[in-house]
C-alpha cells in the first residue's frame, strides 16, 4: 500500500435558483461571481433574467388559491417547521453570513440566531393577526358589520440590499410576514450577497412549505425588479432594497411602473445601508400586504 498523500479537491457547491418548488439554472444559463468583502472569489450564482422573473409569477400565481385557503393555524406550523430547519444548518448560513457581510463568525450566529427567532417570531402571527387588523364594526341598525382580513396576492420583493444583518436577518423579515398572511412571493436576491437567500431556498424546498410560495432569483436586481414592477400579475410590491433616490432601475421608477396596475407599494428607506436588520420588526410588515373584506350579517330576533 503507497503511503503517498494525494491533496483533496473540494467539492464547490453549484448555486440554483429556487422557483416553483424547483431548483431551475438561469434561463440564459449564464452565471455571475460572488465575491466575499475582500473580493475574492466565493461561488458562481446564477444570473436570473427577465424571462426567469416572469416564470416565478406564474409559479407564486399557481400557488395562491392553496397557500391563502390554509387555516392561519396550519401556516404558522409550516412556517415554524421552517425555524426548524434553518436551525439544523445553522453553522452553514452563519459561514455564508459571515462572507458574505465581511463579519466575524460570532456575529454572524447572532445574526443566523436572530434570523431563526424572527422567523417563528412572525410564525406566532399567523392566527392572530386578524385580531389586530379586523374587528366587529358599529353600525346602525339591526347587523353585524365584520372586516376580515384577506391576503392581497402575489408579492414582488427587492430583498434588502444592505445594512447590518441584509444577507439573512433582513431577508427573513421580508419574506416571512408577506407568507405569513397568506400572500407569495417573489424575491429578487441582494445581488453582492445572495448565498444566503439562494441556500434558504433549499430550506423550504425541504420544509412543509408548498411549491410556488416562495420563489428567488438572483442576479442584477436592474434586470428583475422592472419585470415585477410591471408585471400584472404581481399585486404588491416591496421595494426595501431598491435605491430609494432617483436612477437608474430605482425606487421611483419601479413605483410609477407599480401604479399601471395599481400595486401596493412598499417604500425603502432613504439610507438603506443606515438599517440595523436586528431592531423589533414591529407588525407594519404583517399588515402591508392584507386587503379588507367586510361583511353585513342581519342580527338574528
Amino acid at each position: 500500500m503507497s503511503d503517498t498523500t494525494f491533496a483533496r479537491l473540494d467539492v464547490l457547491k453549484t448555486y440554483k435558483l429556487y422557483v416553483g418548488g424547483k431548483f431551475p439554472r438561469s434561463e440564459s444559463g449564464r452565471v455571475y461571481e460572488v465575491t466575499d468583502a475582500k473580493g475574492e472569489w466565493l461561488a458562481n450564482a446564477p444570473l436570473g433574467t427577465r424571462k426567469d422573473a416572469r416564470d416565478a409569477v406564474l409559479a407564486a400565481r399557481a400557488a395562491v388559491k392553496g397557500w391563502a385557503g390554509t387555516t392561519a393555524y396550519n401556516r404558522g406550523q409550516v412556517l415554524y417547521r421552517v425555524a426548524e430547519m434553518l436551525q439544523g444548518r445553522r453553522e452553514q448560513f452563519a459561514a455564508e453570513v459571515a462572507v458574505s457581510e465581511g463579519i466575524g463568525p460570532k456575529k454572524a450566529a447572532a445574526l443566523v440566531d436572530a434570523a431563526i427567532d424572527r422567523w417563528v417570531w412572525y410564525a406566532g402571527w399567523t392566527d392572530k393577526v386578524a385580531q389586530i387588523a379586523g374587528g366587529a364594526n358599529p353600525v346602525a341598525g339591526p347587523y353585524f358589520n365584520l372586516s376580515t382580513p384577506e391576503p392581497t396576492g402575489v408579492v414582488g420583493i427587492v430583498a434588502p440590499q444592505a445594512g447590518y444583518g441584509h444577507s439573512l436577518l433582513g431577508l427573513v423579515s421580508v419574506i416571512a410576514p408577506a407568507i405569513a398572511t397568506g400572500n407569495t412571493v417573489v424575491v429578487a436576491a441582494a445581488a453582492d450577497a445572495p448565498l444566503p437567500a439562494l441556500s434558504l431556498g433549499e430550506v423550504l424546498a425541504t420544509s412543509d412549505v408548498p411549491g410556488g410560495v416562495v420563489n428567488i432569483i438572483s442576479g442584477r436586481t436592474a434586470d428583475i425588479a422592472p419585470t415585477l414592477a410591471s408585471h400584472q400579475d404581481v399585486n404588491a410590491l416591496d421595494l426595501t432594497g431598491a435605491i430609494a433616490t432617483d436612477g437608474p432601475g430605482a425606487a421611483p421608477a419601479l413605483e410609477a411602473a407599480a401604479a399601471d396596475t395599481l400595486k401596493r407599494v412598499v417604500r425603502p428607506e432613504l439610507d438603506p445601508f443606515a438599517q440595523d436588520w436586528t431592531n423589533a420588526p414591529g407588525t407594519d410588515r404583517l399588515l402591508s400586504f392584507l386587503e379588507t373584506k367586510t361583511v353585513w350579517h342581519p342580527m338574528g330576533i
